[in-house]
């Protein structure tokens, strides 16, 4: 386990180097950053050479990049060009986003992974048919749709919640946030469930721990279970990633300060340090998460071995 740990994480080099260059180069072609921060005025061309040296963008783009990476091993994103550091950015919008991401996993693992098991073992009757046309339904409107419908509902017209989020953004405000942003997700693991639980409900296996005699919580949760969650772990490892990254819409309906809204508002303003600094930690964040769900296949499936 130990040796294909580290072997992964030796592969993880190239891919996060190539990523974050692929994303530097994206970046620097939306248009000229030293325009955007000058806004509708055109800046004379003193100022802009100056600002061009002082955030280093006089240099090539090769440079700028190795400039950066150098300087991301050292724990420094870079300057936005509001003079505020991107990690000091970072430190107020990834924890509110990390909580929000939270909450939506949680709604995810409980209620997506509770309707799939529940209607994979009764599959074709009217649970079934209902809990299919539901997440249907969900699938197919939009998130901004059901965010702002349930804002206007709790929010606005029954005074059930605060119909947008303080600064402090607890966990208590984050719910109705949380679910909006897992609510695709949601349809998608318990969609996933139903489908995986049914197709090895017919498994020698189970139906070897069934003539044992064994109880049936016991061989729905120790034998059925466990199997059918792979598909399930993959989704949701994967799933982490696009929630973080992903909440722009959420969080612009809720007015939450997260990375979705420092997101939106660097590629709003041009703002390509901001953005970079951004998109290179939700890289660390998919690699990490897909390491993780390859370390607990071996814990659902004691067959697989990592060598």
């Amino acid at each position: 386990m130990g040796r294909y740990v580290v072997r992964r994480l030796l592969q993880m080099i190239p891919v996060f180097v190539g990523a974050t260059l692929l994303i530097f180069l994206m970046v620097h072609v939306m248009g000229d950053p030293i325009a955007g921060l000058c806004g509708e005025r055109q800046c004379d061309q003193a100022t802009a050479a100056r600002l061009k040296r002082e955030f280093g963008l006089d240099q090539p783009v090769w440079r700028q990049y190795l400039t950066y990476m150098g300087n991301v091993f050292t724990g420094d994103f870079g300057t936005a060009f509001n003079g505020q550091e991107v990690t000091e950015l970072m430190s107020t919008a990834f924890p509110v986003t990390v909580r929000l991401t939270l909450i939506a996993i949680v709604f995810e693992i409980v209620v997506g992974v509770t309707l799939g098991v529940l209607t994979g073992l009764r599959r074709g009757r009217p649970v079934d048919t209902g809990v299919l046309l539901v997440t249907l339904v969900v699938i197919s409107v939009p998130t901004f749709v059901t965010g702002l419908l349930l804002q206007l509902l709790l929010g606005v017209k029954w005074d059930w919640i605060r119909p947008s989020v303080s600064s402090e953004a607890p966990f208590g405000e984050l719910v109705l946030p949380g679910l909006v942003l897992a609510s695709v997700s949601l349809a998608y693991v318990t969609r996933l469930t139903r489908t995986s639980i049914a197709e090895n409900r017919r498994s020698d296996y189970v139906r070897t721990a069934v003539a044992k005699g064994l109880p049936r919580h016991r061989v729905v949760v120790r034998h059925l279970l466990r199997n059918s969650l792979i598909p399930v772990v993959t989704f949701i490892g994967a799933d982490i990633g696009f929630l973080m990254g992903g909440a722009i819409v959420t969080e612009r309906i809720f007015n939450i300060h997260g990375v979705g809204y420092q997101l939106y508002q660097g590629i709003l303003r041009q703002n390509t340090q901001t953005v970079v600094g951004f998109v290179t930690v939700l890289v660390l964040v998919f690699l990490l998460a897909n390491l993780l769900v390859d370390l607990l296949y071996a814990v659902l499936d004691p067959r697989i071995r990592y060598v």
